[in-house]
């Protein structure tokens, strides 16, 4: 999904369903590609979108350049190498995360991370 003119990095929009309600919800995010898969992470801690995603893997990515709504399946990246190595890409691509109070390490450990794949 990576090479279909998608930016290294931006900001985009994730629609999940609800896990309680049901309801769809939609969050503004940063997403990096990365060995051409879209990952969607951020700052360590807990997020509602993610507890969600747990609940029912099915989103839809919204993209603004090129603007574009994409249906995708979830899959958590739970591997600490493959955390890490998405990690390290995302603090190249995306200066802002390297900006924050964290260490790489507490981003392996605790940061909310997903590869979204198209359905």
């Amino acid at each position: 999904m990576g090479g279909d003119g998608i930016p290294e990095t931006g900001t985009c929009d994730l629609s999940t369903r609800g896990r309680r309600t049901g309801e769809l919800r939609r969050v503004e995010i940063w997403y990096v590609v990365v060995d051409d898969e879209v990952v969607v992470t951020g700052t360590p801690g807990p997020r509602h979108w993610l507890a969600n995603l747990r609940g029912d893997a099915d989103a839809v990515l919204h993209l603004r350049e090129p603007r574009r709504d994409v249906p995708v399946r979830v899959r958590e990246v739970t591997d600490d190498e493959e955390r890490r190595r998405v990690a390290t890409v995302a603090w190249r691509l995306q200066p802002w995360y390297a900006e924050q109070a964290y260490t790489l390490d507490d981003w392996v450990r605790g940061s909310p991370m997903v590869v979204l794949t198209p359905r």
